[in-house]
């Protein structure tokens, strides 16, 4: 972890015990996944559906419990510490989430579910600061604070995720973590939204993990990313860098399958056509084997480690890169 650091994960390991057909199984949803997250910066997690990208940015706030690793946040050990230490980790990392209807509890109105941590951990002197709070928290998110006393249903997509921003910003946390934040929404309402949380990360200096599964969005946002395969990381390092000069076989596959205008500016790569294996029964290997063309005898047999490459904080899970 450097000093310029704010959250450093180390190892992280969740597994979970799930009934199949009958029998008793512990699917590993990460595996070994190690990142860090400086101070003022936006980390982006991408990858395809069940990648366990997710699963990472849940571990790190506490809602699924880790089974091996370390989560140090402004180093402290966040997964040893105690009450007041996981006090301190819940109010300054907070979690927009996929859904906004189904983060958002249909019984409360929006002014209470905006103030629900600060009711929590006793931030508001009285009910005067309470109400002009959670009124300027609203308007940073571009609602009216009338919004208020309305509930979830009674708003569009692209409002109650808008709610669901200033959820997360009251208190003013250190860190946010966005899981697919724009990927239930409409385009349109999702550039707004982006522009929004770009807005916030200056006006408010917060650091943010950026989860989600397209490359344009990344692009956008986040200052370096991570791709992750079957619940480990398979390359790293700046976002320009990684999506201009692909490594990894499986971010090549990525690049290759988004839609370009000029198909002359498409990233060479195989446009992935067959599904990943089945985290029931994990190959003893590379997890990528089966469907990389690059694949050989040792990729069948050996887990690549992720490795620097010496360049740009560039850094590669592959035998045969």
């Amino acid at each position: 972890m450097s000093g310029d650091d704010i959250l450093d994960v180390r190892d992280l390991k969740v597994s979970f015990a799930v009934r199949r057909a009958g029998r008793k199984y512990r699917v590993q949803a990460v595996d070994g996944v190690s990142l860090a997250l400086a101070e003022g910066e936006v980390l982006g997690i991408v990858g395809e559906s069940g990648c366990g990208k997710t699963t990472v940015g849940r571990a790190i706030v506490g809602l699924v419990q880790a089974n091996g690793g370390s989560i140090r946040f402004k180093g402290v050990d966040a997964m040893g510490a105690g009450r007041a230490g996981r006090r301190a980790m819940h109010l300054n990392v907070r979690m927009v989430f996929q859904d906004p209807y189904a983060s958002l509890n249909p019984r409360r109105t929006i002014g209470d579910s905006v103030a629900e941590a600060g009711d929590i951990n006793g931030i508001f002197r009285d009910r005067a600061e309470r109400s002009a709070m959670v009124a300027e928290t609203l308007a940073a998110v571009g609602l009216n604070p009338s919004f208020a006393a309305r509930y979830p249903y009674e708003l569009s997509g692209g409002q109650r995720q808008r709610a669901g921003i200033a959820r997360a910003i009251l208190p003013t946390p250190s860190i946010v973590i966005a899981d697919e934040p724009v990927s239930a929404l409409d385009v349109s309402v999702q550039a707004q939204v982006l522009n929004l949380m770009m807005d916030l990360r200056e006006q408010l200096r917060l650091s943010m993990l950026f989860i989600s599964h397209d490359l344009g969005v990344i692009g956008q946002i986040s200052d370096r990313v991570v791709v992750m395969y079957m619940g480990r990381i398979v390359e790293r390092g700046r976002t320009r860098t990684v999506l201009d000069h692909p490594l990894h076989p499986y971010t090549r596959s990525l690049i290759a399958a988004i839609p370009l205008p000029d198909p002359s500016k498409r990233i060479l790569g195989a446009i992935e056509t067959s599904e990943p294996p089945s985290l029931f029964k994990r190959p003893s290997g590379c997890a990528y084997a089966a469907r990389c063309p690059l694949a050989s005898e040792r990729c069948l047999i050996d887990v690549p480690e992720l490795r620097s490459t010496g360049t740009d904080e560039r850094a590669l899970a592959c035998h045969n890169v």
